[in-house]
């Protein structure tokens, strides 16, 4: 099986920012404020660079279409637009996590913090599924426009 190369390295992106913020939440569990941080910031590297790929390729290539069976089609459309709301979501609230940590703002900071993580473990998680669907279950279907390859326009 040959897997794409982009959406392997962005999909592997995502799973490290997500063991990393796995880490950071256990470090500053453990008081090692510094430590978290710069995990954290690793975290947030990783999801920023799975971002430039997948945004690089959406406007020079395209997104690749669901492969698989017809009767799947719909399922996997409202898991993708799931995943999609997910993303952009967790995107926003780890923006506006990582600037109330670097502004000292802590007490927001600690309040965020946990809802951040976990939509983006979420997104993580569901990121993996998008792409095991796309690429490993079924082969994926033609490179096209985003709207395309989401709704079938």
């Amino acid at each position: 099986m040959s897997l794409p190369i982009l959406p392997t390295i962005s999909t592997s992106c995502i799973v490290i920012s997500a063991v990393l913020m796995a880490v950071g939440w256990i470090k500053i569990r453990q008081g090692k404020r510094d430590t978290h941080q710069k995990v954290m910031t690793a975290a947030a590297i990783f999801a920023l660079t799975f971002f430039i790929i997948y945004m690089s390729r959406t406007l020079f290539i395209g997104n690749t279409a669901f492969g698989g069976p017809e009767n799947v089609k719909v399922y996997y459309t409202i898991f993708l637009i799931f995943h999609i709301i997910l993303a952009t979501t967790g995107g926003i609230f780890g923006a506006v996590t990582l600037w109330l940590g670097y502004k000292s703002k802590f007490d927001k900071h600690r309040k965020i913090g946990p809802v951040t993580s976990v939509i983006w473990f979420f997104t993580a998680i569901t990121g993996i599924a998008v792409y095991l669907l796309l690429y490993v279950f079924y082969k994926g279907g033609e490179t096209t426009s985003m709207l395309k390859a989401i709704f079938g326009y």
